[in-house]
C-alpha cells in the first residue's frame, strides 16, 4: 500500500485530520513543533472497518501551560493515545455585561481568570470588570472544548450578512468564506488566500432588519473564522478565550463606535499624511529622490510625501544610511521640505547579527532579543543576512527601540514605515520564526509565552514602539507610522496598507473591499499600493486605479524592484492627465477627509464604508463592490477593464443622491454623488498640504434632502501636534434650509477656541444632473440663494447633463494596452499555464520568475500548496488554501 508522508511545523486549522479524511487509504505522519523545539509525530491511520471519521490521534500535548497568568511551567508529557470522540465539554457560554449597555463578555466557564489578558482592548480591565445593567444578550454563543481547542458558534437569523474579519482578500460579503488569523508575509496573494498580514478575529453581522452585531474572539492565537454556514459564525482557537458581542445596535456605525470604546479609535493623523504618497522599491539614490520630487512640481501633480524603501540603508542595517547613495540624509530632507515634501523611511524588525554594529551591540547588551527554547537568541535570515529580532513584548525592548527611533528622527525623518513585521523570516516554509521561540513578555501582556501566543501581535507591538519613539523625539508633532503587520487595535498607533498586491484588474477591484473590511474592523486609515506592487501596470489599469485610490483614506503609489516606472507620468500624457485630475480631486476634498478623521479619532465613526451603510435594511446593496461611501460622498468606480464610467450602471440607496464633479469628469475616473441632506467642505486643489492657508476660500457643497434641509461639519486646526486636545481648533456646524424659494446657509454651532478666519465663502447648491447654483459670501455670515423656477432648473439640468456627456465622449482616452514590457524586455504574461504530472496539476504564471499559483492533487481535490516563488533567494508562499494557517505542507508521495 502506498504512503503519504506529510512533514509540517504545526497541526492547526484542521491540516492533519484533513489529510486523513481525504487520503484514508494512506497512513500520514506529521512532525509538529511542541513549543519546546522537540518534534513529536502524529500518526493518522484508518482503523479496519471504520469510517474515515473514526480516527485516532497520537500526540504530545503542548509543553507549556499558563498558571494564573503569571508563570510559564514546562510540562513534558509522554505520548498518549486518545480518540477524537473523547469527552467534549460544551454548552451555552456564560455572559456578563461589560463596558457599556449592549456589550457582553461570554466565557466557556465561570473561571474567567483562565483567559489571557486582552491585547486588543485599550484597557484589559474594561473587558474583565462587569457593569450593572438590566439588559441581557439577544444572541448567546455556544461552545465546545475539544483537544485543546475552543469552538464557538453563534447562530443568527436567515438573511444575515457578514463583513469584517480584518485584512482579507476576495469578496466584500463574507458568507461562504473561511480565514485564519495568522500574520503571514503573503506576497502576491489571491482572492482566496486565507491568511494575510494582519489578524482581526472580528465579524460584523448585518441582520435582516438592518440592525448590526459585532463579535470579537479576544485571542491572539491562530484563530479560524468560519463563515461557510449561512447566517452562522464559528471561531476555533486554542482554549480558552472570551467572546465579546457588541449589540445588536440600530446601525453598523453604532457597532463600530461601540467597538472603538473597547479597542480604541484611530490615532489623529497629521494632515499632510492624507495627501498623496509616492514610493517604490527603491529610489536608490538621493539624486533620484529629488528628481522625482522636482517632476511632481513641474508637472503640477499634487503630492506630499516621498518614501525611502530598504535600499537607503547601509547593507540593510536598520537605523543606518548608505554612505554613497544617501550620504547626507539631513540635506536631502531639507531639500524635500523646501519643496513641500515629507520624507518617510523604512525600518524592519530584523537586526543584522554583527559585532561592531551599534544597534546589534546595544540590543545584545540590553538583552532584548527573542530567544529560542534553549534561551539563546533566535537567528533568522532576512534582508541583511542572519538577524536577531527585538522582543517587543518586553517593556525594556520597546523602550530600547523607541530610543533608537528618537535618535533616528533627528535626521529629519517625518514618518516611519514598519515592514516585514509579521515577523517575516526567509528560507523557511512557514515564512516566520518557530512557534517554539520564547517571548519574555510583560505580565500585563500575558507573561512569558512561546511565539504562537505573541505572533499575531508582534507587528502591533513594533508599531507601538515606533509610535512612542516618534512622540519622544517631538511631542509637538503627531507621529505617522505605517505598518504591514497588525492586530485588532493597531489603529491606535499606525496606518496600514494592503500588502504586496498584484498589478491586475482583479486586485484593483479587490482593493475596494479590502480597504472597507479594514475600516469595518476598526482600522479606517488604509489603502492599497495604487497601481499594484508586483508586476507592471498598464496605462489604463494605472489611471483607473489612481482614480479610485485618490478616494481611499490612505493614498500611496508603490511598486516593487525590477518593474517599470510607476509614477503618475510614466504611462503617457493621457494617463498623466487622469492622475492629475484624480489627485486634484483628493486635495479639493481634503477638508472633508480631514474632518472625517477627526470624527473617527474622537468618536470612533468610520471613514470609508460600504454603500449599504446608507440603507442597511436594503439587501440589494450588501454585495456592491465597486462603490463606497466617503462620509456622505458616494464614490462609484469602474473596476472592469472594458467598462468606463460612461458604461457604468449605478445602484443607489434610498433617498436623494446628486452627482457632482469639478469639471474634471473622465471615463476612467469614478462618479461622485452627494447624499441629500449633506453639506461637505471643499478647498483649493493645492500641490501639497503645506500650501493651504486658513484664509483660503472655503467652498460648501450642498445637497438638500426631501424636506429641503442639509447639514455638515468642518474641523480645522494647525494640522499637526496636539493643541487641538486643549481646545485650539474650530469645529463649525453648517445648516441649509429651503423656505419660500430661498435657501439659507448659516452657521448653527461652533466649538473650539479658534476664531473664524476672515475668508470668502463659496456655496454650491446641487440641483441634480451635476447642475448647481453658485453664491459667494463671507464665512460666518448668513448667505441666501434664490431658487429659480422649476422650468429654469430643468433647463439648467438638461444643459449640464449634455455638457457632461460631451466631456466624457471628447476626453482623451488612456490607451488600452494589454501588456507592458519589463525593463529587460520580458513580456509579462497574465495567463496561467497548466502542467500535469500523474495525479498532480500545477498552475504556473510565467511572469516574475515562474510563479506557481496552485498545486492540486486531482483524485482528492486537495490543494496543498499555493504561490511559491523564489526571488533573489526569498521563498514566498501564499494562497488559496492553507490547510493550516501559517503552515504550508511539504510532501513526498511514496509509491
Amino acid at each position: 500500500m502506498g504512503e503519504l508522508q506529510v512533514w509540517s511545523n504545526s497541526v492547526a486549522g484542521g491540516g492533519a485530520s484533513g489529510i486523513a479524511h481525504r487520503h484514508h487509504q494512506h497512513s500520514a505522519y506529521k512532525r509538529c513543533d511542541t513549543g519546546s523545539g522537540i518534534s513529536s509525530v502524529v500518526r493518522l491511520k484508518k482503523l479496519p472497518g471504520a469510517a474515515p471519521e473514526a480516527l485516532f490521534v497520537s500526540s504530545s500535548p503542548s509543553p507549556f501551560r499558563f498558571i494564573r497568568k503569571k508563570r510559564l511551567i514546562s510540562k513534558m508529557a509522554g505520548s498518549e493515545v486518545k480518540p477524537l470522540t473523547a469527552d467534549v465539554v460544551s454548552g451555552d457560554m456564560i455572559f456578563q455585561p461589560i463596558l457599556e449597555d449592549g456589550v457582553f463578555r461570554f466565557d466557556s466557564s465561570n473561571d474567567r481568570d483562565a483567559a489571557f489578558p486582552s491585547l486588543s482592548f485599550i484597557n484589559t480591565k474594561d473587558r474583565d470588570v462587569p457593569i450593572t445593567t438590566h439588559k441581557v444578550p439577544v444572541y448567546t454563543p455556544t461552545f465546545e472544548c475539544l483537544l485543546g481547542q475552543q469552538i464557538v458558534k453563534i447562530e443568527l437569523p436567515a438573511g444575515t450578512s457578514f463583513y469584517g474579519s480584518g485584512e482579507v482578500s476576495g469578496q466584500l460579503e463574507r458568507t461562504g468564506k473561511r480565514v485564519f488569523t495568522w500574520n503571514t508575509d503573503a506576497w502576491g496573494y489571491g482572492p482566496e488566500t486565507t491568511s494575510l498580514y494582519q489578524s482581526h478575529p472580528w465579524v460584523l453581522a448585518i441582520l435582516p432588519n438592518g440592525e448590526a452585531l459585532g463579535v470579537l474572539a479576544d485571542t491572539t492565537r491562530r484563530c479560524e473564522i468560519d463563515l461557510r454556514k449561512e447566517s452562522g459564525i464559528r471561531f476555533t482557537a486554542p482554549s480558552s478565550y472570551p467572546v465579546i458581542t457588541f449589540g445588536p445596535f440600530s446601525s453598523p456605525t453604532a457597532v463600530l463606535i461601540s467597538l472603538s470604546q473597547a479597542i480604541g479609535s484611530v490615532f489623529m493623523p497629521p494632515k499632510w499624511s492624507l495627501g498623496y504618497h509616492q514610493c517604490r522599491w527603491s529610489y536608490d539614490l538621493d539624486k533620484r529622490v529629488l528628481e522625482i520630487a522636482r517632476t511632481f512640481r513641474e508637472k503640477g501633480v499634487p503630492c506630499d510625501v516621498i518614501w525611502m524603501d530598504i535600499d537607503y540603508m547601509d547593507g540593510f542595517r536598520c537605523f543606518t544610511f548608505d554612505k554613497d547613495r544617501f550620504s547626507d540624509p539631513k540635506s536631502l530632507v531639507n531639500d524635500l521640505h523646501r519643496n513641500g515634501f515629507k520624507a518617510i523611511w523604512m525600518l524592519d524588525p530584523g537586526i543584522k547579527k554583527e559585532g561592531g554594529y551599534s544597534v546589534y551591540d546595544s540590543g545584545s547588551k540590553s538583552d532584548v532579543w527573542i530567544q529560542k527554547a534553549d534561551g539563546t537568541p533566535f537567528v533568522g535570515e532576512v534582508w541583511p543576512g542572519p538577524c536577531v529580532f527585538p522582543d517587543f513584548t518586553q517593556s525594556k525592548a520597546r523602550s530600547w527601540w523607541a530610543g533608537l527611533v528618537k535618535d533616528f528622527i533627528s535626521n529629519g525623518v517625518d514618518g516611519i514605515w514598519n515592514d516585514m513585521n509579521e515577523p517575516a523570516v526567509f528560507k523557511t516554509v512557514t515564512k516566520t520564526m518557530p512557534e517554539s521561540n520564547i517571548h519574555r513578555g510583560d505580565d500585563e501582556l500575558g507573561g512569558c509565552q512561546n511565539h504562537s501566543y505573541y505572533h499575531n501581535v508582534y507587528g502591533m507591538l513594533m508599531a507601538r514602539s515606533t509610535y512612542e519613539g516618534m512622540k519622544l523625539a517631538n511631542e509637538n508633532k503627531r507621529p505617522f507610522v505605517l505598518t504591514r503587520a497588525g492586530f485588532i487595535g493597531s489603529q491606535r498607533y499606525a496606518a496600514t496598507w494592503t500588502g504586496d498586491n498584484l498589478s491586475t484588474w482583479e486586485h484593483l477591484h479587490m482593493s475596494i473591499s479590502m480597504v472597507l473590511q479594514l475600516g469595518l474592523s476598526g482600522q479606517p486609515l488604509s489603502g492599497p499600493d495604487v497601481g499594484g506592487f508586483a508586476g507592471n501596470a498598464t496605462p489604463k489599469l494605472f489611471g483607473r486605479w489612481m482614480g479610485v485610490g485618490a478616494m481611499f483614506p490612505f493614498c500611496r503609489g508603490h511598486t516593487e524592484i525590477d518593474t517599470i516606472d510607476h509614477e503618475p507620468w510614466s504611462f503617457g500624457e493621457e494617463c498623466e492627465e487622469v492622475c492629475r485630475r484624480a489627485l486634484k480631486r483628493r486635495y479639493r476634498l481634503l477638508p472633508h477627509i480631514y474632518t472625517l478623521f477627526y470624527m473617527a479619532h474622537t468618536k470612533g465613526t468610520p471613514v470609508a464604508t460600504p454603500t449599504f451603510f446608507a440603507d442597511p435594511e436594503d439587501p440589494s446593496l450588501r454585495k456592491l463592490e465597486n462603490s463606497f461611501l466617503l462620509g456622505s460622498v458616494l464614490v462609484y468606480a469602474s473596476t472592469m477593464r472594458g467598462q468606463g464610467l460612461d458604461k457604468l450602471d449605478c445602484a443607489f440607496p434610498k433617498g436623494i443622491w446628486l452627482r457632482f464633479d469639478f469639471d474634471d469628469s473622465h471615463p476612467d475616473l469614478p462618479a461622485l454623488y452627494l447624499q441629500g441632506g449633506s453639506i461637505i467642505p471643499l478647498g483649493p486643489p493645492h500641490q501639497h498640504v503645506g500650501e493651504a492657508n486658513p484664509s483660503d476660500d472655503l467652498t460648501l457643497l450642498v445637497a438638500l434632502d426631501q424636506h429641503g434641509k442639509a447639514e455638515g461639519v468642518l474641523f480645522e486646526d494647525v494640522g499637526d501636534g496636539y493643541e487641538f486636545t486643549r481646545g485650539e481648533y474650530l469645529l463649525t456646524h453648517y445648516v441649509a434650509e429651503l423656505h419660500s424659494s430661498v435657501v439659507t446657509v448659516r452657521v448653527s454651532k461652533t466649538e473650539g477656541l479658534w476664531k473664524r478666519p476672515k475668508r470668502r465663502l463659496h456655496v454650491q447648491l446641487l440641483l441634480g444632473g451635476g447642475a448647481m447654483l453658485d453664491m459667494w459670501g463671507v464665512d460666518g455670515e448668513v448667505l441666501q440663494i434664490m431658487m429659480p423656477s422649476e422650468e429654469e432648473v430643468n433647463k439648467l439640468v438638461s444643459t449640464t447633463e449634455k455638457h457632461y456627456r460631451t466631456s466624457l465622449e471628447s476626453a482623451k482616452q488612456i490607451p488600452d494596452v494589454e501588456e507592458v514590457s519589463g525593463q529587460k524586455g520580458v513580456e509579462l504574461s497574465r495567463t496561467p499555464i497548466e502542467l500535469k504530472s500523474g495525479d498532480w496539476i500545477l498552475k504556473v504564471v510565467p511572469w516574475i520568475g515562474g510563479r506557481i499559483i496552485s498545486m492540486m492533487h486531482l483524485p482528492s481535490g486537495t490543494q496543498w500548496l499555493h504561490s511559491r516563488v523564489d526571488i533573489n533567494g526569498y521563498e514566498e508562499y501564499s494562497g488559496t488554501e492553507y490547510r493550516s494557517a501559517g503552515c504550508s505542507e511539504e510532501y513526498n508521495v511514496i509509491e
